[in-house]
């Protein structure tokens, strides 16, 4: 069987497993994505979800991030892990949305990385569910889980992507993402992966090379 194959085969599984994949952080438009997105990195989606609903009551506008007070801004953020460093790129993420780009999120990957602390895994994941676009994400999930199907055998998360995006098709990239963190967070964890009662043995080569 080839990758090409088995990636469509593991999709299948795992989409009958999980047919209402979707982010899990909780946003109404592209700018709300991207601010949580970057909220995100190393806090679970869950703290993020508690602290958003207020901080975008309170700025709904990029201009109203970029001309907050500092201090202000990581005040409201605080609880987040890394809240300093979070607040000053959001702070001058939204000056640039707000003088380059007319106050509005760019949709393209060329556009998105242009700003702070905005990487390929950010860009992605606000261009597949802010925009609809093809777009695949890599984060920690993603790339175990890829690694250990054999789909990819790279640690670079940018070599990762594109492995996959290699051997599975774009209209299904933007759900990929989403699979693979959830089987990721319940089935194939980091120290103890529940390989006994995954659907996945018959596909996975970490499954068969060590179970």
């Amino acid at each position: 069987m080839d990758k090409r194959e088995k990636a469509g085969r593991v999709l299948d599984i795992l989409e009958k497993q999980f047919p209402a994949a979707r982010s899990t952080l909780e946003f109404a438009n592209p700018l709300e994505l991207l601010i949580a997105t970057i909220l995100s990195a190393q806090a679970t989606d869950k703290l993020v979800n508690k602290v958003t609903p207020a901080l975008f009551k309170k700025r709904p506008s990029a201009r109203d991030y970029s001309e907050a007070d500092l201090k202000d801004l990581e005040k409201d953020i605080g609880s987040i892990n890394f809240y300093r460093n979070k607040a000053r790129n959001i702070k001058a993420c939204c000056g640039i949305i707000a003088s380059r780009f007319e106050g509005k999120v760019p949709d393209t990957l060329e556009g998105l990385t242009q700003l702070p602390g905005v990487g390929r895994k950010t860009a992605n994941i606000v261009l597949g569910n802010a925009f609809g676009k093809d777009a695949l994400a890599v984060d920690t999930h993603v790339k175990r889980v890829a690694q250990r199907l054999g789909l990819s055998s790279s640690d670079d998360p940018d070599r990762v992507e594109e492995d996959l995006r290699g051997v599975i098709p774009g209209s299904r990239w933007t759900e990929t993402t989403h699979l693979f963190i959830l089987h990721g967070r319940n089935t194939c964890k980091a120290l103890k992966p529940g390989c006994p009662e995954c659907a996945l043995q018959g596909l996975c080569a970490y499954y068969k090379a060590n179970v």
